[in-house]
């Protein structure tokens, strides 16, 4: 059975006016992507300690339905209004995995 995957995409805020983009951002790609198959959903996160730092995680069914989306032609203008948030400050600008297990 294929294991789920989480998608983070490291973002960053330099001050409330950036951070009022980014939610904005945020709000217009999710709705772009609800109707994406295999996407189950996704969460915008920030960091306690360092308040510039944030993280878009998204859920998705599978590895497939993943990379069939990334592959695809939409991939770059769906997540396009995210784009100039990119937090430079990390090595990677996203990480992918598979859950290996669940409670």
């Amino acid at each position: 059975m294929p294991a789920e995957v989480r998608v983070m995409v490291y973002q960053a805020a330099h001050d409330e006016g950036q951070l009022a983009e980014v939610r904005a951002a945020y709000h217009l790609v999710s709705e772009r992507l609800a109707k994406v198959p295999g996407m189950l959903g996704n969460e915008l996160l920030r960091s306690p300690a360092d308040p510039t730092a944030l993280a878009v995680v998204s859920r998705w069914e599978s590895m497939a339905a993943f990379l069939e989306w990334e592959q695809g032609a939409e991939h770059r203008d769906d997540t396009a209004p995210l784009r100039p948030f990119r937090d430079t400050r990390a090595s990677k600008p996203f990480a992918v995995y598979e859950v290996d297990a669940a409670y």
